[in-house]
């Protein structure tokens, strides 16, 4: 009878990984992580709130769409707004009405999907991890949960031995659609059960506006929120090159939908303390090419994901990456995108 890939024995899982590691010229640990990767989409997606997920961001290209080929780490998945605050938000794609009332979703937002993430995720993840015989520990934040793993091929530094889940619930995800999600591992893996997921996935045309608007933001503040920034310039000269962006930029219907909630929800200033328009951005203002500290903040993360072993060894030179950027740039701004 197979058996599963968490309960094998430490150095069964190490010759395992290893033996890969040399066929793909990937890091073992980078394969490893993957497996918990699926394995946490599993035990989210089949739990019975799966059906109000979507998984979305960078992973969901990689793993989902496949149309990027960086090592993607994260897990961003949202749960429908219509679910957590069924009173307020209704229809194809709930907006508030107001600054004040869109203050007061968040907040009710906030704190139901706080209750979730506390109550029932994390008592899910315990459950998949007694079940399948795995060995983490789980952090919980409002918002997110951290699972940290042992490893069994060593790691650390820049790629942290833990998948952090990140939940959101001020949208629908719409549109999404189901992909089948496996390890990376499970060419190389005859006879052991690995972790297997077929999630809702966000579709990558509106993930690109998702990081275009975001980079947008960031540029005209100057600054990037968070750790591992480069990721979002590299995906977006990945999403160019997979033809996705021409897709996305000839459906400006959803472009105005991101923007419409994102100015509904993430407000951001630019650096002169002014609130960033998103609808500009979309009608021919978009600022992909970072400059000054955010340009070499983006260019030394970036050098870390290479020397990490994150990006494949075909991946652009910093600058070319940037000339991607500025390129795609340009034909976002211009009527027809092209």
């Amino acid at each position: 009878m197979p058996e599963m890939f968490m309960g094998l024995p430490l150095r069964d899982r190490r010759a395992l990984l290893e033996g890969a590691a040399a066929t793909l010229r990937r890091s073992a640990f980078l394969l490893e992580k993957d497996v918990w990767v699926v394995w946490a989409l599993q035990a989210l997606f089949d739990a019975p709130f799966g059906t109000a997920l979507v998984f979305k961001g960078g992973t969901s290209l990689s793993k989902a769409h496949q149309v990027i080929t960086r090592f993607s780490e994260d897990v961003d998945v949202t749960r429908d707004i219509r679910t957590l605050i069924p009173e307020l938000a209704s229809g194809e794609d709930p907006i508030p009405a107001s600054g004040s009332q869109a203050r007061k979703w968040r907040k009710i937002v906030e704190d139901r999907l706080a209750s979730w993430v506390r109550e029932e995720v994390a008592a899910t993840l315990e459950g998949a991890l007694a079940r399948d015989g795995a060995s983490a520990t789980l952090e919980l934040g409002a918002d997110r949960v951290a699972i940290r793993f042992e490893p069994v091929t060593g790691g650390g530094g820049y790629v942290r031995p833990e998948i952090l889940l990140e939940f959101g619930g001020r949208a629908t995800g719409e549109p999404a659609e189901p992909h089948l999600v496996r390890c990376d591992l499970a060419p190389f893996a005859q006879g052991v059960v690995l972790p297997e997921a077929r999630p809702r996935v966000m579709t990558a045309e509106r993930t690109f506006w998702e990081k275009a608007t975001a980079v947008h933001a960031w540029c005209l503040k100057g600054e990037a929120n968070g750790e591992r920034l480069s990721r979002h310039w590299y995906d977006l000269v990945a999403l160019d090159g997979a033809g996705v962006a021409a897709r996305a930029l000839a459906d400006r219907s959803l472009g105005t939908r991101v923007a419409r909630h994102k100015q509904a929800f993430f407000e951001m200033k630019d650096a002169a303390g002014e609130v960033v328009e998103y609808a500009r951005a979309i009608a021919g203002g978009l600022q992909l090419v970072p400059q000054g500290p955010l340009r070499t903040a983006v260019a030394d993360d970036y050098q870390r994901m290479v020397g990490e072993g994150m990006l494949p060894e075909d991946a652009p030179r910093f600058e070319a990456l940037l000339a991607g950027c500025a390129d795609l740039e340009c034909r976002a701004n211009t009527p027809n995108g092209e």
